[in-house]
């Protein structure tokens, strides 16, 4: 499998704090089945200062870390980046890291805050769309909003948006509201990418064939293929047959 989203990096955000932390998360998602990983720690000015530029060097300082002790994980750098008009000035900087590319178009990894989707994000969106950036909203599911209505998460589907589920949104790590958005957003055929959102080994472990089992015994087995396999290692620019 493929995971466009985790928390690796040693000591840049909430995920792992440590390189000894990074390698046993990376160890453990070899063990789930993960063969390759986009490291997409968040891009938050003012609480995470990261850049395309400091990932890149962290994500290549990891990838040395991981062949020296042997661990067969093949990582890319990436991020998560938090919704604010800080985005804008990034792209004229050049220092959003995006995940890859799909059908002409770069795919950014986009969170909103948990407790709200702000006024004028619909704007905004659009106007990346049109810069030919395709968000990729990172677990709506767990957005109180889309939780008390699912309906408002709908027009970023309308206009092209992508939409990331968490692993463990769908095995019920995240308690029973999440699991049942969650549930409704595979049935409506509405979400592209599931990937863990690891931080740590505690509480937030990679559990992504865990997530994929569920899927299939429901009868989403293509499914999800798709949203573990195929349309990550199309963002990537990878082959199937390859890995």
């Amino acid at each position: 499998m493929i995971d466009l989203h985790c928390h690796y990096l040693p000591a840049i955000d909430d995920g792992s704090q440590s390189m000894a932390e990074s390698l046993d998360l990376a160890r453990a998602s070899v063990a789930d089945g993960i063969t390759h990983a986009v490291m997409t720690p968040h891009i938050h000015l003012g609480r995470y200062e990261n850049l395309r530029s400091t990932v890149v060097a962290a994500t290549a300082e990891f990838q040395s870390a991981l062949m020296e002790a042997h661990i067969p994980l093949q990582v890319y750098p990436g991020g998560e980046v938090r919704l604010s008009s800080d985005i804008l000035d990034l792209l004229e900087q050049d220092e959003i890291p995006f995940l890859g590319d799909l059908d002409g178009y770069k795919v950014l990894l986009l969170e909103f805050p948990y407790s709200q989707i702000p006024v004028g994000t619909e704007k905004l969106l659009r106007r990346l769309i049109d810069f030919r950036i395709r968000p990729l909203i990172a677990h709506p599911e767990r957005n109180k909003v889309v939780l008390a209505n699912i309906e408002r998460i709908s027009p970023f589907v309308g206009m092209g948006c992508l939409l990331q589920v968490t692993a463990g949104s769908i095995t019920g790590a995240f308690g029973k509201p999440v699991q049942h958005v969650a549930d409704l957003l595979l049935e409506r055929g509405w979400v592209s990418v599931v990937a863990s959102d690891a931080h740590n080994l505690l509480h937030r472990a990679p559990i992504m064939t865990q997530a994929r089992s569920l899927l299939r015994a429901r009868g989403f087995s293509e499914l999800a293929d798709r949203m573990t396999m195929r349309l990550p290692a199309k963002i990537l620019g990878l082959k199937v047959g390859d890995i």
